[in-house]
């Protein structure tokens, strides 16, 4: 993690480092604020609106304009997880106990409801209504993929590109807003608008494959096999459920996957893994072409150099083990 930092600019720490999270409205009770100050917006790698700023310094004169917003994503991905983890019964987010641990499942849910209400209620104040509308699709589509994501548990039917549609939706989604808002307020063309989602979207799947390979890694500050125990097929199980075609009829015709999770059966998950992490290499590669067209859009002259960052920040998420 270190060595990644030190190739993000100076300029760009200091913001993330100094984005005040503090919920605007005055009617938030104090409860609400600690209980999201102890586990959702806590710590963290800040991660979306790093994004934000490392977009916004390729095509932006100033990017102190994209504070509003950069927090304003990071507070939609904070209501997300709040809302994951009573969804996921998870006790852990990033080694420590869950917002659903530490207060209650509907305390949970409704700290993630407020944040979203005070970010749509924020942006509406900016008066661009295209902004609204767009982080308003953004947290549409995150309930979209929790809610195919919960059909397909109950349904038992996994496809890959079933998979990439809830990646999307669930993280995906959220990074394309990152990357977009910079080429919007810099009045860039319908392509380069376009192309600043492309690369999000790509960071973003690969970004969400790389997770589901961290559920079996032990070095993870996640809960250990949570989607197994949670009977979720992500991107390793489906691609070794794939390879493992009894198992697989077994898994349709009602059996649990942690039923299904043992020895006899895991002789193909580094294989699994190994295909994810190629898809999710191929998903890089794409959102480098889109850089590309970003860079030539800008009339930066430092365009190409100021994109470096952004380079070094798709590796992490490729060699990433947290």
């Amino acid at each position: 993690m270190t060595d990644f930092l030190a190739n993000i600019p100076e300029s760009v720490l200091e913001r993330c480092g100094r984005l005040d999270l503090s919920v605007e409205s005055k009617n938030c009770h104090q409860a609400v604020d600690q209980i999201l100050e102890k586990t959702v917006l806590s710590g963290g790698k800040r991660l979306r609106p790093m994004l934000t700023y490392l977009a916004g310094q390729i095509v932006l004169n100033d990017i102190s304009q994209l504070d509003p917003f950069s927090k304003a994503i990071e507070m939609v991905h904070a209501a997300s997880l709040a809302h994951d983890d009573v969804v996921d019964e998870a006790t852990l987010r990033r080694g420590e106990p869950s917002i659903n641990i530490v207060a209650s499942n509907k305390r949970a849910v409704l700290a993630g409801d407020y944040l979203l209400a005070d970010v749509i209620y924020t942006l509406a104040h900016k008066g661009d209504l295209e902004i609204v509308k767009e982080m308003s699709k953004v947290i549409e589509e995150l309930a979209l993929g929790e809610w195919i994501q919960s059909d397909a548990i109950l349904e038992r039917s996994y496809s890959r590109e079933l998979i990439q549609k809830i990646a999307h939706y669930k993280t995906a989604s959220v990074m394309s807003w990152c990357t977009w808002i910079s080429s919007y307020l810099a009045n860039h063309s319908a392509e380069g608008q376009q192309a600043a989602k492309s690369l999000g979207h790509h960071i973003g799947i690969a970004f969400q494959l790389m997770d589901d390979t961290l559920d079996f890694s032990e070095d993870s500050q996640k809960d250990q096999l949570l989607d197994i125990k949670n009977n979720i097929v992500n991107s390793v199980v489906l691609e070794w459920l794939e390879m493992n075609p009894s198992v697989f009829k077994e898994y349709k015709d009602g059996k649990d996957l942690i039923d299904l999770w043992t020895n006899e059966n895991l002789k193909n998950i580094d294989e699994a893994v190994q295909s994810v992490v190629d898809i999710a290499n191929s998903h890089m590669d794409q959102a480098k072409k889109a850089l590309d067209i970003i860079v030539q859009e800008s009339t930066n002259k430092e365009a190409k150099e100021l994109a470096s960052p952004i380079l070094f920040l798709m590796d992490f998420i490729l060699k990433r083990s947290f």
